[in-house]
């Protein structure tokens, strides 16, 4: 699937054909394509990076994000698997009376990871969550290798 280039978007990098290695959505997704481009009108000064959705209809639409942010969710996401190694020590797979994940120092600040205990149905959604995470975690596994192998070659 091409992506369009009459939008905001303009994409310098590209993955076409996304649908076919969607993790578990493979071959049944409406993501077609991923691309890091520029949006010099709403975002002049970042990165974008954007998932490209085809609707019934065969229009596209991006889904965009700026690269820090992506960036952020493979920290969030990568320290989230960290803790979940350990997670069955706790009875409920967290301590209700200290939800901390970690505290990651970023950009001058930090970035609090913690359980969301104010989530009601918190109880049942973090075994859900880490019986899914468990389940994907070849999926997860192969893509934190690639992460790492780039990461390396970068200098990082």
């Amino acid at each position: 699937m091409k992506i369009p280039e009459d939008q905001q978007h303009k994409p310098v990098v590209k993955v076409e054909h996304y649908d076919q290695i969607d993790g578990r959505n493979a071959l049944h997704t409406d993501a077609k394509a991923l691309s890091l481009g520029l949006d010099p009108e709403k975002n002049p000064n970042d990165i974008i990076g954007a998932i490209w959705h085809e609707h019934a209809d065969s229009s596209m639409a991006a889904e965009e994000m700026p690269l820090t942010r992506i960036l952020d969710m493979a920290i969030l996401t990568a320290q989230s698997s960290l803790y979940f190694q350990e997670a069955y020590r706790h009875e409920k797979f967290y301590d209700p009376e200290n939800p901390l994940i970690d505290i990651i120092g970023i950009q001058g600040n930090r970035m609090t990871a913690e359980i969301n205990t104010e989530n009601p149905t918190i109880d049942p959604d973090i075994l859900t969550f880490y019986d899914t995470l468990q389940k994907n975690g070849e999926l997860i596994g192969e893509r934190y290798k690639i992460l790492k192998r780039l990461l390396e070659d970068l200098g990082y």
